[in-house]
């Protein structure tokens, strides 16, 4: 049986797994950093569906591919079913379906976008002009471009040639390279987005940090990965409540 005092959380993942993994140990640190857990019992109770064999989701938006929708959708009724009390999903391209995944269940869903907004303001209060490492199907979406103009953001992007040099560096971390020729790339992209009026970039896609980290630039550093691990353990720990942009749905799950 759960700890009431806690939600149990449900994670959308596999979008890849390595980021997954990546988005599970950020959990556990913010854990730690928010309540000084010490002992197993402190820390959360996840419900991970780890499903890798959801369609590319970059194809996905750009019509050449077949949609998600109805994999992320049974993988919010497969966590619901098995016990979660609200949801997050550790894809940021992913959420172009957002309301699908809304749709298939009554639990709350906790989205990287709005995480990382509120990240961004608390981590650089003074930033006007975003830069967004994205895949080319976040951008094709205009998800953080949405996001950030509705929050008064100007947002920043790459050209054709980036984006592509993006994606390539992208597949490469998915298969498994972590090299300093990778890791110089990335960080190259992001320097980039400053050249281009950028005070603060944002990591819209979860393997970005898996090679670039905030030591690694001279701006402020948004980890969508991390920004939604922060929010998740807030909420799963009552340390805050539901945000609004959850719907105002109720936990309906395990929790008290």
């Amino acid at each position: 049986m759960s700890d009431k005092t806690d939600w149990v959380v449900g994670v959308l993942g596999g979008l890849g797994p390595e980021a997954t993994l990546d988005f599970m140990a950020k959990l556990l640190e913010r854990t730690t950093a928010l309540t000084g857990a010490s002992t197993d019992q402190e820390h959360l109770h996840l419900l991970v569906d780890c499903n890798p064999k959801v369609p590319n989701r970059n194809r996905a938006v750009a019509g050449t591919g077949p949609s998600p929708a109805p994999d992320l959708a049974a993988m919010a009724r497969r966590l619901d079913v098995a016990g979660a009390d609200l949801l997050v999903m550790a894809c940021n391209t992913a959420h172009h379906w957002e309301a699908d995944i809304r749709a298939a269940t009554d639990l709350p869903f906790l989205s990287i976008l709005d995480a990382t907004l509120e990240a961004l303001r608390r981590q650089a209060p003074d930033a006007r002009t975003v830069g967004v490492l994205a895949t080319e199907g976040t951008r094709a979406a205009r998800l953080y471009e949405t996001a950030l103009e509705r929050a008064g953001y100007r947002p920043v992007g790459f050209d054709d040639a980036a984006q592509a040099r993006f994606m390539e560096l992208l597949y490469r971390i998915k298969a498994g390279e972590r090299g300093a020729d990778i890791r110089a790339a990335m960080r190259s992209l992001a320097e980039g987005l400053a050249e281009q009026g950028a005070d603060a970039i944002v990591a819209g896609c979860t393997e970005v940090p898996l090679v670039l980290g905030a030591d690694d630039l001279s701006l402020p550093f948004i980890d969508s990965s991390l920004a939604l691990a922060d929010l998740t353990v807030r909420i799963a720990k009552r340390l805050q409540p539901l945000p609004a942009f959850t719907d105002n749905k109720k936990p309906t799950g395990n929790a008290a």
